[in-house]
């Protein structure tokens, strides 16, 4: 759409949200919403923040309304308050022409709010406190004795020297994620937090076998990394069982996990419960399923078999409230891989190979594409 489109189309979605269509006019432009995930989210995000503008607008009309008062009472000498010169002059000024200035900045953040819809540069809010993400930190998990090294001279050894028989040294990680292949020659996505600062990587299959790995593309805004499996001993697969999805997915729709919480691959189960993340965040979605700290960076699954998303954290205070990145956000990281002429050949598929199959066929498939991630 051209930028005069653009404006059309915002009109549009504010006169939806505030309920000024006719009755054909809603019906088609629902139509529309329903066809066009574009279209749905840009109803999400105006929504949101209209209700926050109205919150804005709500506490300034309060805050202006009892410095209003305030001043009054001191002009009636009913309170005491310094005398309307100099500092107090300017503040009496402030108060009388608040609401101007408000007005002012209300007008000024809704052009560049709308700007920025023009131009599709929605970034998420700063990371909150109440947020976990769901890297788990081996340092604070007791060891088990057949993963304790044998003596310090081991530990010391260089991560990636290959002994006599061709295997590698043992690690210990400072910390451990979840990984999925992206494409059948060892293309892999996890979340940014999970590798972000590490000098080594590797990758772990579900039969224990361990693979070095190396960062091809970090984006810490949207939290999600590129990584390859750079090792001679790595067989590239055929064909990936799965497809990653392009657009959104519906409220409540049935979804499914595999992750490393464990030294185990885990299953879980649930739904997709809000199309925005915490706080309105549009980059990711909310879901409801059982996650732990070693589930960042694991695939989110629809029914069909589909990647919809990549699970990254959770909300402390409330049970079930699950974060995930949107899957699209793969596609905008692999395009930005591929201006790189070595991966310029590189292609996403969105087809799955699963639909129609029962959850345990779909996981035997599944599973041997799903890696621990483990970064020191």
């Amino acid at each position: 759409m051209n930028e005069a489109n653009d404006i059309m189309m915002l009109d549009a979605v504010e006169r939806y949200i505030r309920g000024e269509m006719t009755p054909d006019e809603r019906l088609h432009f629902e139509t529309l919403r329903k066809s066009n995930g574009e279209i749905d989210q840009l109803v999400v995000e105006h929504t949101l923040f209209l209700q926050q503008l109205n919150r804005f607008g709500e506490r300034q009309g309060m805050q202006s309304t009892l410095n209003e008062v305030h001043t009054d009472l001191a002009k009636q000498g009913k309170i005491h308050a310094d005398t309307l010169e100099g500092k107090a002059k300017m503040v009496y000024m402030w108060n009388r022409y608040k609401r101007v200035t408000a007005i002012a900045a209300s007008i000024a953040g809704i052009t560049a709010i709308s700007l920025s819809f023009l131009v599709n540069s929605i970034h998420p809010p700063a990371k909150a406190e109440n947020l976990q993400e769901l890297v788990r930190d081996v340092n604070t998990i007791k060891r088990s004795q057949d993963v304790i090294i044998k003596s310090q001279k081991v530990l010391d050894q260089k991560i990636d020297n290959v002994n006599a028989a061709g295997a590698r040294s043992p690690i210990i990680p400072r910390f451990n994620g979840t990984g999925f292949l992206i494409d059948p020659k060892g293309l892999m996505i996890t979340n940014a937090h999970v590798v972000k600062n590490s000098k080594n990587i590797f990758v772990q299959n579900n039969k224990g076998t361990q693979f070095k790995a190396i960062v091809l593309k970090l984006d810490v805004k949207r939290d999600v990394a590129i990584i390859k499996i750079d090792d001679e001993n790595f067989k590239p697969l055929s064909v990936l069982p799965y497809g990653i999805r392009k657009g959104g997915s519906e409220i409540a729709e049935s979804i499914f996990t595999l992750g490393f919480p464990r030294e185990e691959i885990v299953y879980g189960e649930g739904y997709l419960s809000a199309r925005t993340g915490f706080n309105g965040d549009t980059l990711s979605c909310q879901i409801s399923v059982d996650a732990n700290p070693g589930n960042s960076g694991g695939p989110i699954f629809n029914k069909d078999g589909e990647v919809i998303g990549i699970l990254s954290a959770k909300e402390i205070a409330a049970e079930g409230a699950v974060f995930a990145v949107q899957s699209k956000y793969i596609y905008q990281a692999v395009d930005e891989l591929k201006k790189n002429s070595i991966y310029e050949k590189v292609k996403l598929s969105p087809k799955s190979s699963l639909v129609g199959m029962d959850k345990v066929k779909q996981v035997e498939r599944i599973q041997d594409c799903i890696y621990m991630v483990k970064a020191d």
